[in-house]
């Protein structure tokens, strides 16, 4: 199988290594740099755990050709958090009981960060849709929307 070199921004460092051609950016992100903070749920795009952001925008990494980040950034759960300081999304997670067997909560977070750079005062009905692609058998949904709009508006204060 033919090899393509990829080299890449993540989560602040470069990435540069030979990717199958048409390999998943998820199995990239596994098993080539060793970041397993993107869940390999589903494979075929319908529960959301492997979501990314790749230049600021969520899409899922299993359905993403790793080639296709040639000179892009990609941001992983892992690059959330600044150093030991847990990002606001984190911290609202933890506090509201947002996550339980965890599966989904890497990409819900990710979801969610996509939605508070672009949108950082989310209605609850905007938050619905931005994590209306990733499935959590778990919470019933509640927490995770309440932890979401509890960022957003931690955020909101510490910009003021």
């Amino acid at each position: 199988m033919p090899k393509a070199p990829v080299t890449f921004i993540l989560n602040d460092a470069e990435a540069a290594l030979f990717v199958d051609a048409g390999a998943p950016l998820i199995d990239v992100l596994r098993r080539g740099v060793g970041d397993l903070t993107p869940k390999h749920g589903c494979g075929q795009g319908t529960c959301g755990a492997c979501t990314v952001l790749i230049d600021g925008k969520a899409h899922l990494s299993c359905l993403t050709l790793a080639e296709t980040v040639e000179g892009k950034r990609v941001d992983t759960t892992a690059g959330l958090a600044g150093g030991p300081q847990l990002h606001a999304l984190q911290d609202a997670f933890i506090e509201g009981f947002a996550a339980q067997c965890g599966f989904c909560t890497s990409g819900m977070l990710m979801a969610a960060k996509a939605l508070l750079d672009a949108s950082p005062d989310p209605s609850r009905a905007e938050v619905i849709e931005a994590i209306s692609g990733n499935l959590c058998r778990c919470t019933g949904y509640e927490p995770i929307v309440n932890a979401i709009l509890t960022a957003a508006a931690r955020t909101q204060r510490r910009a003021v």
